[in-house]
Order: C-alpha cells, then sequence, then structure tokens
C-alpha cells in the first residue's frame, strides 16, 4: 500500500478533494489526521475511515490561527507517532473584482491561502526532521493561470503561495523534506455541482449546457472525477515523489497548460 505504516495530516479537509484524499489515504494504509473549520464534517470523515478498518484522527482548525496549526501538528505525534506528509487543502475566496474593493477583504482571503498555508507547513517541519525526511504538498489553483473574474484575490493569493512554495523546497531539501504544489481545475463533485447549478440560473442555460461548455475546453472532454484528482496530490505526498521537489504539478485535465 502506497501509506502503509504513514502518518497524513489533510488540513482543509471538506466534502470534495478533502475527502476524497482522506478515504483513498486510508484505504492506501495512512494514519490521516483531519483538520477544518467544520467539526461536524470533520466527525464524520473520521467515523466512516474508523469503521471501515482505517485509521484517523480530528481537531477543528483554522489555518489562519497558527496555534491551531501548531495543535494539529501536534495531534499527528501524539497520536500517531510523527507525521510523513501534510496536505494544506485549506481555502478561502471572494467574488469580488479588483476596482472598488476594500484590501481588507483581500487580506482575509491571504490570511488563509497564503499565510495559513504557511503556517500550518511550519507546524509540520521540526517533527519531519526528526524523521528525516517528509513531504508537503501546497493545493493551488489553475485561476491565476486562467483568469477567471470575480476571482482576483483568491487567485493572487495561490500565486504568492506558489512562490513561496518553491522557496520552503530549496530551504527543506537537505532535511530530505521535499515540498510541492498541486495546481487543480475543475475537480468533478458537489463544489462544481454547485456552481454548475448558479451558472446555469444565471446564464438562463440548462446545467447540462454550462457543463459542457467547461468541459469543451479540457483537453480530456470532461470534468476530471475528484478521486482521480485526489490521487494526483496523494502521488505527490507518497514514496513516489522521492525525486520531486519544488514542483508543480497541474491536475486539470488538460484544461489551463502553463
Amino acid at each position: 500500500m502506497l501509506f502503509k505504516d504513514k502518518v497524513v495530516i489533510i488540513a482543509g479537509y471538506g466534502p470534495g478533494l478533502g475527502h476524497d484524499m482522506a478515504v483513498i489515504a486510508a484505504e492506501e494504509g495512512a494514519k490521516v489526521v483531519l483538520g477544518a473549520r467544520n467539526e461536524a464534517n470533520l466527525e464524520a470523515a473520521a467515523k466512516q475511515i474508523n469503521a471501515s478498518g482505517g485509521q484517523a484522527a480530528y481537531r477543528r482548525t483554522d489555518i489562519s490561527n497558527n496555534d491551531d496549526c501548531l495543535a494539529l501538528a501536534a495531534l499527528a505525534v501524539d497520536t500517531f507517532g510523527g507525521i510523513d506528509s501534510c496536505i494544506n487543502n485549506a481555502m478561502a475566496g471572494n467574488a469580488d473584482m479588483i476596482e472598488g474593493v476594500s484590501m481588507d477583504v483581500w487580506r482575509k482571503v491571504f490570511d488563509v491561502n497564503l499565510f495559513g498555508t504557511m503556517q500550518m507547513a511550519q507546524a509540520c517541519i521540526e517533527p519531519m526532521k526528526q524523521k528525516g525526511e517528509g513531504y508537503i504538498v501546497n493545493v493551488s489553483s489553475m485561476a491565476h493561470r486562467k483568469p477567471l473574474p470575480p476571482l482576483a484575490a483568491y487567485s493572487a493569493s495561490k500565486a504568492g503561495m506558489e512562490g513561496a512554495t518553491r522557496y520552503l523546497a530549496k530551504e527543506l531539501g537537505p532535511y530530505g523534506i521535499r515540498v510541492n504544489t498541486a495546481r487543480m481545475g475543475y475537480i468533478g463533485g458537489p463544489t462544481v455541482d454547485q456552481t454548475i447549478v448558479a451558472w446555469a440560473q444565471a446564464q438562463g442555460k440548462s446545467e447540462a449546457e454550462v457543463e459542457q461548455g467547461i468541459a469543451a475546453d479540457i483537453s480530456l472532454g470532461k470534468i476530471p472525477p475528484g478521486p482521480d484528482c485526489a490521487r494526483g496530490v496523494l502521488m505527490l505526498a507518497s514514496p513516489w515523489a522521492a525525486a520531486v521537489s519544488g514542483a508543480i504539478l497541474d491536475i486539470n485535465g488538460g484544461d489551463a497548460m502553463p
């Protein structure tokens, strides 16, 4: 199994990509530690994984709070003995154009997507150093490569995160810690389903027409299923990425290509 005897933190667990990563990692032998702001979702996920024969622990976590990041890392160490991988999947978004928007709105987005991600990574460094290796994966978005107004603050924060990730890879390489970015596109699942419904209503189209319009820009001709996207991220968090650090992997079915 890919994660046999490995401890994997997923910071930013949610009903879409986060859920798929948690379930698949547990199926692959990982001891999964989940963090997010919605405690009910965390509890349900941990119960599902444990009932299926896996091992999961969770803690309500807001990664914009450094104490929460330290506490989630400590939970992994105290419960399972260390940290092998940390996937930073938490995100905050906005729906404003740049003109006229208060930069306070931007600061709240950056507090999670950039500063929070780096805080969570920082919290895992010492436990990974003690093991002599580790994997940090920061989840980004193609939105800053393929601008989708009105997501300017979200896109800018993800672009900053990608830059910081590469610097962190250079910094932590001597300790055997790999740091990479998974740059996501449309992900089949509840979030994109909700977006399609909203766009269909706003554009006066059917949901099938909106989905077909999205798929037309994707080389594979379809919105990639959530579990397939999750496996792409998990690969970067696994020993299969032992020779990969400072990289950006586009996981979008061939939609936005660098």
